[in-house]
């Protein structure tokens, strides 16, 4: 028979603390107001969060989302103690992929969850969630903070993120009607792993028996967490644009499935993307895992990013100024291929 309690529990008791939720809130209050966007009011502590399309210039307007989280990235930040740049990459994934279809990312919400909440610790993750933000233009409303004892325990934290963009009907990504074969492929490169393949290089590092705060055997100057965590690339303030412009027909962002499987998500059945994976010399780190680890060609172009963040598709008459336009905003961009038919 089930004991009648009478000890006054509290919710902070099992495990809950309220009054460390609403210390969250007001450490987090001027970091959104950091992200404010025309648009889009960044004042938290609502129900929901109102975004305006007209105030912010659409006409016709598509509206895209795209959620994702941070894979198993987000261990290495766990163990290392290094949560400062963990919610950039949060953003960035969601980001980039919604500019693959052609989107201007407008805001975002984020969730974390936690055994027990700190507030300056989930500051500073949220503060690298701020930063991605700004880096997108991507105004950020709104999110969740559950602390969750029992599912959860220590310092472990789960993240998760999404973002709502929108773009005009007539130009949306990809233009599959408008590819050919002989189209340019553009390469944007990346700055290294960014969020996908995590469980295979954190495999790679338990065999070469490496702590995460042991010296980068690729990088001088960092430790090994330092390098891994180096955070994914933002491609909306170089991309979007020439996405506007109409000098891109197509967009793959390089995530889960590498460079065998992004590329065909933007194409037509009829043609196939030709990297000459020549010309590139891609970050140390590929090298590194290849090497230390024996890890087939096949299987490191399935995996990782292998150097290349996102993968354009241009008409090789606009390829020169797509290649201007993307070195004068910081890009490192190359010519890495053309577009072909499918062998019959």
């Amino acid at each position: 028979m089930a004991k009648n309690l009478k000890n006054g529990l509290t919710y902070a008791q099992a495990g809950v603390d309220i009054s460390a939720g609403n210390a969250l809130i007001d450490q987090i209050r001027p970091l959104a107001k950091t992200t404010s966007r025309t648009g889009a009011d960044t004042g938290l502590g609502g129900f929901g969060g109102a975004f305006d399309l007209k105030a912010a210039g659409f006409i016709d307007p598509i509206l895209i989302s795209g959620t994702d989280g941070v894979g198993t990235k987000l261990r290495i930040a766990i163990e290392s103690g290094i949560t400062d740049t963990i919610g950039i990459d949060l953003v960035a994934m969601c980001v980039n992929d919604i500019l693959a279809q052609g989107a201007e990312p407008l805001f975002f919400l984020d969730y974390l969850a936690c055994a027990s909440l700190d507030p300056d610790a989930a500051a500073n993750i949220i503060a690298g969630i701020a930063k991605g933000c700004r880096l997108a233009n991507c105004a950020l409303i709104g999110g969740e903070t559950a602390e969750m004892p029992g599912m959860y325990s220590g310092k472990d934290f789960d993240l998760a993120g999404f973002t709502v963009g929108a773009a005009e009907r007539d130009s949306l990504l990809p233009r599959k009607n408008e590819m050919q074969a002989g189209d340019t492929l553009i390469a944007l490169g990346s700055s290294g792993p960014h969020s996908n393949g995590y469980s295979l290089i954190r495999a790679v590092v338990e065999q070469t028996g490496l702590g995460w705060s042991d010296p980068s055997p690729f990088e001088d100057g960092s430790t090994l967490a330092q390098s891994f965590l180096a955070p994914t690339r933002i491609y909306i303030h170089s991309l979007l644009p020439l996405v506007r412009q109409s000098l891109i027909k197509g967009l793959a962002h390089i995530t889960g499935g590498g460079l065998v499987e992004n590329p065909p998500r933007m194409l037509p059945d009829n043609l196939v993307a030709q990297l000459d994976f020549t010309s590139w010399e891609p970050h140390p780190v590929f090298s590194w895992l290849e090497n230390t680890a024996g890890i087939s060609t096949h299987e490191m172009r399935r995996t990782f990013n292998c150097g290349i963040g996102m993968l354009a598709v241009v008409d090789t008459e606009n390829a020169e100024k797509v290649m201007r336009d993307l070195c004068a905003a910081g890009e490192t961009a190359w010519i890495t291929g053309v577009l072909a038919n499918v062998s019959t």
